[in-house]
């Protein structure tokens, strides 16, 4: 069996995240989207709101749990005994940072990374625009789920 990590702030989850994440569904034997912690960054959703988030939005895959996760991606993955980290790429900019991070990964242990690019209808998608199309009251559909979407109406409020 076939285990991947999705990693990821999420914050908020988009389409995008979701599109990577239904393919690795197709791939993989079990998926755990993992919410990372980053006490660095400023989050507008706290990590439990972006939890449950993602359990309302990938509860419909029988092969999906959502955890969250501070501190290295590869000490994480190691305790989920997971085979594989998966990242989406919308374009060469992220690969280069994201091949970084990859080898410094497998540096780290023995865990494989798998690269999978976003479908091209959300490759412009990032939890950065659609914070800033949220907060001007603009239209997110297609943008992020119902569920992602009432929330950030909610918190612009």
């Amino acid at each position: 069996m076939t285990v991947a990590v999705v990693p990821g702030s999420f914050d908020p989850p988009t389409l995008g995240h979701v599109d990577v994440i239904g393919r690795a569904v197709d791939v993989f034997d079990q998926v755990i989207i993992a919410v990372v912690e980053n006490p660095s960054k400023s989050a507008l959703f706290t990590v439990e709101e972006r939890t449950s988030m993602l359990e309302e939005i990938c509860g419909e895959w029988g092969n999906t749990t959502v955890d969250h996760f501070n501190g290295l991606l590869v000490d994480f993955a190691r305790l989920k005994e997971a085979d594989v980290i998966v990242k989406g790429l919308r374009a060469v900019s992220d690969f280069e940072y994201e091949l970084q991070m990859a080898q410094m990964n497998h540096h780290l242990s023995t865990v494989h990374t798998v690269f999978l690019p976003t479908s091209p209808e959300h490759a412009y998608l990032s939890s950065s625009l659609v914070k800033e199309v949220g907060r001007f009251g603009g239209s997110l559909d297609g943008l992020v789920s119902p569920v992602v979407a009432a929330a950030l109406k909610e918190r612009f409020e």
